[in-house]
């Protein structure tokens, strides 16, 4: 691939090769913005990056361990001298581990919590640091539902997903208190038909799967290039079911623990029996080999919802706000005519 500076805006995506990040690259693309590609497996990377080459766009991708900060500052460099300077940095890696907290080691919890928060803060960094003197850009943390509520059989992602909630909410205050231009902005995901759950390490009897209701990862990519052009907003929250979670997790935290005590077990599994021969990611890609190209969806694409009327009105803030005051005064016009 021959790449050179383009006048298009350029995004970074980590995570990119698979899952979220890859619906992600793919939308962007559309969009028009140069695309740099972060992530560890070489097959999928590639695959990505001619997807992004065949949508019109260019794509740069950079074989990355993003739990490596000097890795991850020294792509951010070959970005901006091959592509231009960076617009738009999205945070999307992860990794985790399906098990109670006890048949978790410590190795593998430090692992996940080095990819999933720890790959935030470094891109983050790396991407602040050549934003702040240029006082523009804009960073999209991927979030999730159990960056507010806590699951059964993931503590290690969740303990993650909190971390990066609270690491944005700091940064960004001190941002605000600089008067920088440059914005933080995260997406709240929910469910997502992603790849991962055929190849995260489990310890579960069954085949793990995402909790119902699931959506498709381009559901997601839409949220995502949303938020990166509308950046002001400090969240926004993708599916119904995102919502009722943060809001019963607010309410009534003690009824939500045992509801997931109960429930959360059998939620995240299938009733096949989980294949011990089944690949891992959690030290090394599955995707590396040309050919092992995973995509962006999972397994559950029968199950999985392509459009999210939630995401609309997060986005639609104003809008949703006006129709519902312009309802409450018919209704309180209709008492009073009575």
């Amino acid at each position: 691939m021959m790449h050179s500076r383009t006048d298009a805006p350029v995004v970074v995506v980590t995570g990119a090769s698979g899952g979220v990040g890859r619906a992600t690259v793919r939308a962007f693309a559309r969009r028009g913005y140069a695309v740099a590609l972060l992530a560890r497996g070489g097959g999928g990377l590639d695959a990505a990056a001619e997807e992004v080459e065949r949508a019109g766009a260019t794509a740069l991708p950079l074989t990355v361990d993003v739990a490596d900060y000097e890795a991850v500052d020294q792509a951010a460099g070959k970005v901006e001298e091959t592509l231009g300077p960076i617009s738009v940095w999205v945070n999307d890696a992860f990794t985790s581990v399906f098990a109670p907290f006890i048949d978790i080691g410590p190795d593998e919890y430090r692992r996940v919590t080095e990819v999933t928060y720890l790959g935030y803060v470094h891109g983050t960094r790396a991407a602040l640091k050549r934003m702040r003197h240029r006082d523009r850009g804009v960073i999209v943390q991927v979030g999730s539902a159990l960056a507010y509520r806590g699951i059964p059989l993931q503590s290690a992602y969740c303990g993650a997903k909190h971390a990066i909630q609270g690491f944005t909410e700091s940064l960004r205050c001190e941002l605000l208190h600089e008067g920088s231009e440059v914005r933080v902005t995260m997406v709240q995901l929910p469910a997502v038909n992603t790849p991962q759950f055929t190849w995260v390490l489990s310890r579960l009897r069954r085949q793990a799967q995402p909790v119902p209701p699931i959506y498709q990862p381009e559901v997601a990519a839409r949220a995502i290039v949303y938020a990166a052009e509308h950046p002001r907003r400090r969240e926004y929250w993708v599916g119904g079911n995102t919502v009722a979670t943060l809001i019963a997790n607010a309410v009534a935290p003690g009824v939500l623990d045992r509801y997931l005590g109960r429930t959360g077990f059998s939620s995240q599994q299938t009733d096949q029996p989980h294949d011990p021969d089944q690949p891992v990611n959690l030290w090394a890609p599955v995707d590396a080999a040309p050919g092992t190209d995973a995509g962006a969806h999972g397994d559950f694409d029968q199950s999985s919802h392509r459009r999210s009327p939630q995401l609309w009105a997060s986005q639609h803030h104003g809008t949703v706000a006006a129709a519902a005051g312009g309802a409450a005064l018919a209704a309180l016009a209709g008492i009073l005519r009575r």
